[in-house]
């Protein structure tokens, strides 16, 4: 980050620094156990008793009061109106890069705001099942664009997100098979009346790009609050690295994986692939598609070492 873009950030956020956002927690007590913990985990980022306290137990409150906040203003606004509209879900958005960890920040999330007082539903969708087919992205000569907005059917994305905010009593969503690496075609995800939705993906805070004929509306447009999840690019290089390794280990071993080719590879030939994917595709698209985008949320998660959060900036 230049000098310039800190500048510009610090204008724009209150930062927090660990120990002060934890400090701001009014219901320690509301924790998750280690086994709840566990069963959240990404496949190479555990989380800490001290991670879920510090940071998303302060975190969670926020959102509650902001969910609160929304509830009221709908409320007084159909009182001011005369009518009697539906309450339509409070929709969090969660975007950050590849690797960083937005997955189990969206499931963390998803777990304690379920905890809410009345237990709310609580659903979460991830934009990869908006992806482009691979079909389709081959087609159009996109494969290794896979990621990249014009990846996204974005159509399909902000019709579902209209669906869910016009109140619509059954949404639906496709769903993406990370070990095939396309969309699961005769496969969907069905919110029903859901309370709170969380929304995460790479794209969730993008703009839509000049001269596509698309609608004169963004998917951010639909959040009610969003959320960067942040970390300096070595790191998210070094993690991604790690999880290709985990992955070889693992899901790349199965036949029906798509990258079941890569299975026998040595660890220096690994890292190189992992490396160069990164250097050519996911590093590219995080530069020019993703950070840009950062300053766009309400508030960003800042990590370090071992992906525990530093720093915290809401927007003011």
């Amino acid at each position: 980050m230049t000098t310039d873009e800190l500048t510009r950030t610090t204008d724009t956020f209150t930062t927090f620094h660990r120990d002060e956002w934890a400090a701001l927690c009014t219901r320690p007590g509301l924790s998750l156990s280690k086994q709840e913990r566990r069963r959240l985990e990404g496949i190479y980022e555990s989380i800490s008793e001290a991670e879920v306290r510090d940071i998303y137990l302060p975190l969670s409150e926020l959102l509650y009061r902001r969910m609160c906040h929304s509830k009221r203003l709908h409320d007084e606004m159909n009182q001011f109106l005369n009518i009697t509209k539906k309450r339509v879900p409070f929709v969090i958005g969660i975007a950050g890069s590849v690797s960083v960890g937005k997955s189990t920040t969206a499931r963390l999330i998803q777990a304690l705001a379920s905890r809410w007082p009345g237990n709310p539903k609580v659903e979460l969708v991830t934009t990869d099942g908006f992806l482009y087919p691979n079909a389709i992205l081959e087609k159009r000569g996109i494969m290794k664009r896979k990621g990249f907005p014009e990846s996204y059917d974005i159509r399909r994305l902000l019709s579902f997100l209209t669906d869910l905010k016009a109140g619509a009593p059954e949404t639906s969503a496709p769903v993406y098979s990370h070990l095939f690496y396309d969309i699961e075609p005769n496969k969907v995800q069905t919110l029903k009346d859901p309370d709170v939705v969380i929304v995460e993906g790479i794209n969730v805070l993008q703009v839509n790009k000049k001269g596509k004929r698309l609608p004169h509306m963004f998917v951010s447009d639909f959040f009610d609050f969003s959320i960067y999840v942040d970390a300096d690019e070595e790191m998210i290089l070094s993690w991604y690295i790690e999880r290709f390794h985990l992955l070889r280990n693992t899901a790349f071993q199965q036949p029906s994986s798509y990258f079941y080719r890569y299975r026998d590879l040595s660890d220096e030939e690994a890292t190189n692939i992992a490396t160069s994917i990164w250097k050519t595709i996911n590093g590219v698209n995080l530069e020019k598609n993703i950070y840009p985008t950062r300053e766009r949320a309400d508030l960003i998660l800042t990590k370090g070492a071992e992906h525990y959060i530093e720093q915290v900036h809401l927007k003011r």
